[in-house]
């Protein structure tokens, strides 16, 4: 069986930048703190990913301060949200010509 993987983006082959994203693709903008304890990782493997989904320019990054404390905030970009769309597209193809 031969599959069409042109659509699928090897940046969501991670699981943690995946479930960066579909955190981001259901809220507007989530924190640091926030997506930390959602995912249940550590602060160096959650920077390392979002590092790389900010280089691809998938995610914006807000720094501001709250209560003299420093608040990094992130949004998903339009080109992000379209790669991400995308790669579920793939996915779902692939399933679906498994069961074909």
């Amino acid at each position: 069986m031969n599959f069409d993987l042109t659509q699928y983006n090897k940046i969501f082959e991670n699981k943690v930048r995946l479930q960066i994203m579909s955190v981001l693709m259901a809220n507007d903008e989530y924190d640091f703190n926030s997506l930390k304890s959602i995912l249940d990782v550590t602060d160096g493997n959650l920077a390392s990913n979002l590092k790389t989904l900010e280089k691809e320019n998938y995610i914006e990054v807000f720094k501001t301060f709250v209560d003299r404390k420093p608040n990094t905030r992130y949004r998903r970009t339009i080109e992000g949200e379209k790669a991400f769309e995308e790669h579920l597209k793939a996915l779902e193809k692939l399933i679906k010509q498994q069961y074909k």
